[in-house]
């Protein structure tokens, strides 16, 4: 049995040229969603492909639209979170952390693009 730990939850940045892929794991590590957000000329588009069965899309979307406004780049979220025989309680503490995390993420990606901008 697969039991809920916060601590694993994680996500793992990797670089594809000017556009960046972030894997959002936890507990029994799968993909459940991949969610690609980029910049139109009439805003953010985002399109996510989930396996039948997962509500990672719940998650990755809103992640995906989030890191391309921040990071103004083409951004793709793959995310696979399980963990056996969740209640609803933490369900709503996966997502928040998955939250917290990619904000803290975020917040750092933005401090040193803006080190690299100044002269």
């Amino acid at each position: 049995m697969i039991e809920f730990n916060p601590d694993d939850i994680q996500i793992i940045e990797v670089p594809v040229g000017r556009d960046m892929m972030l894997i959002i794991t936890g507990g029994a590590a799968h993909i459940g969603a991949v969610s690609t957000a980029y910049r139109t000329p009439d805003g953010i588009e985002v399109q996510t492909s989930n396996v039948p069965g997962h509500k990672e899309y719940t998650i990755s979307e809103d992640l995906a639209r989030k890191a391309v406004e921040v990071l103004d780049r083409t951004v793709t979220v793959a995310a696979g979170i399980h963990y056996d025989q969740l209640t609803k309680e933490e369900i709503q503490s996966i997502v928040a952390i998955v939250n917290e995390r990619m904000d803290n993420y975020l917040k750092k990606m933005k401090r040193s693009m803006s080190l690299l901008r100044t002269p």
